[in-house]
């Protein structure tokens, strides 16, 4: 892949406030950014030199944009694959690709994926339909998850399942639509790594963040994670592993369940820059954003070394109507310019950095 120099233009799919922020790290870059996406007024746009309002499916005006581009990624998995698609038939250069996005959107891809390399999951199995539900139970030990195989996202498109006498009232409540039911895991706690791989098969990671969750939602990403360093460096190199079966460019996260014995079962990645990854910019060398753009541009990449022990804290629904007034010195505030505060949605975080590293 040729470098791509300062001054050329990054296009990003989808208008949310990870394209914001890449927007943000390709401006310091030196780039110009031209965000596609059907929404209007989106958060990126207002951070880019030029929006294409349009369906990701219009292919007329995907051509256009990726004229424009001199390398296009994307800033979350649910774009459609054929709109990828689109944009390689221009040739234009696309990171993640469509084959890392059309593993990601199916859950039931995604776990045979990771189990066909070596990557192990939770016990699980494909439900077709409500009936499927009682046996399955039986087989993943009597309790589990019900998960929409595509678009659910923030706890949504869920449903726990323990008798076959809820299989119809879960299946209900997820839309019918085709599933896998996973096992449910009594875990010590989840952590996810933070992987980036260049053009060039340089590969570097994060210290890996403990992550905890409220009604589903990311709630706080906390380095270092508190687990044994051979946990740690034990789910990078899966992460590594997977990006280079895929054969990925990027920034990507992989989510990790961690047993109380120390055993690593990976819940789902995300081709991506990731929210459990937004503490990096304010307590490493390189943070997510910058290294994504330095990937997909054919840069060397950044050091990931951690300066800070950190925390941190989604602001979700009111959280994110902050008085700036009230941040300590520690704390960096990052709003994400979305026009109104509702219940469960991102609004911003706050990163406090806690001490220098140490270890």
């Amino acid at each position: 892949m040729t470098m791509i120099a300062p001054g050329r233009t990054i296009g990003i799919l989808g208008g949310g406030q990870l394209g914001r922020m890449l927007a943000g790290a390709a401006n310091q870059l030196g780039f110009d950014v031209h965000i596609f996406c059907p929404e209007a007024d989106s958060p990126a746009s207002r951070a880019a030199r030029k929006t294409w309002q349009a369906d990701y499916l219009d292919t007329a005006a995907l051509t256009e944009f990726a004229a424009s581009c001199d390398v296009v990624t994307l800033e979350f998995e649910n774009i459609p694959v054929l709109a990828t698609e689109t944009i390689q038939a221009c040739g234009v250069p696309l990171h993640p690709g469509p084959t890392a996005l059309a593993v990601s959107q199916d859950r039931a891809e995604e776990k045979a994926f990771l189990n066909g390399i070596g990557i192990a999951t939770a016990p699980h199995e494909v439900i077709h339909a409500a009936a499927d539900i009682p046996a399955a139970l039986e087989r993943v030990g009597g309790t589990g998850v019900l998960k929409t195989r595509r678009d659910g996202y923030d706890g949504k498109g869920q449903a726990w399942v323990r008798s076959p006498d809820e299989a119809e009232a879960a299946w209900s409540a997820i839309g019918e639509a085709p599933a896998v039911l996973e096992a449910a895991i009594g875990f010590e706690c989840e952590i996810s790594v933070i992987v980036a791989r260049s053009s060039t098969g340089e590969t570097l990671s994060w210290a890996p963040p403990r992550n905890v969750h409220e009604a589903g939602i990311l709630s706080r990403s906390i380095v270092p994670s508190g687990l044994d360093k051979s946990v740690e460096s034990e789910a990078r190199e899966k992460a590594m592993k997977l990006v280079r079966a895929l054969d990925y460019v990027g920034v990507l996260a992989l989510e990790f369940f961690v047993l109380s014995d120390g055993t690593l079962l990976a819940n789902e990645f995300a081709p991506r820059v990731h929210n459990s990854g937004h503490w990096t910019p304010e307590a490493c060398q390189t943070g997510q954003f910058e290294q994504h753009v330095r990937a997909i541009c054919g840069w060397p990449l950044g050091d990931t070394r951690r300066l800070h022990d950190a925390e941190m804290r989604n602001l979700i629904g009111d959280d994110g109507l902050v008085d700036p007034a009230s941040l300590k010195p520690d704390e960096t505030l990052t709003l994400y310019g979305k026009r109104d505060a509702r219940p469960g949605r991102k609004m911003g975080h706050i990163t406090r950095r806690i001490a220098p590293r140490k270890d």
